[in-house]
């Protein structure tokens, strides 16, 4: 009956530990750089914007900025307007 134990592990096809322990550090650096090898073939196929569209992207986002900055600020300086109308009451 041990022996048959023996030989089903056998055949499952799965390393020992120590094999996949040996198997780990030996491909250890190709793991780490896997992802960065991918990162740098996927950069490759990016269409980056021209100057000119960069430029433009920028302005319209601090644009966007200002006109938050300024409508929420008159939010806050609203909310505490209201704040301090209900405190004197």
């Amino acid at each position: 009956m041990a022996d048959e134990k023996s030989v089903q592990q056998k055949n499952t096809g799965k390393p020992s530990f120590g094999t996949r322990f040996v198997n780990f550090f030996k491909n250890l650096p190709a793991n780490i750089a896997r992802p960065f090898r991918d990162m740098f073939y996927e950069l490759k196929k990016v269409t980056w914007p021209s100057k000119k569209d960069l430029i433009n992207y920028t302005l319209l986002v601090l644009a966007f900025i200002v006109f938050m900055g300024v409508v929420i600020g008159l939010l806050d300086l609203g909310a505490s307007e209201l704040v301090k109308a209900l405190i004197n009451l």
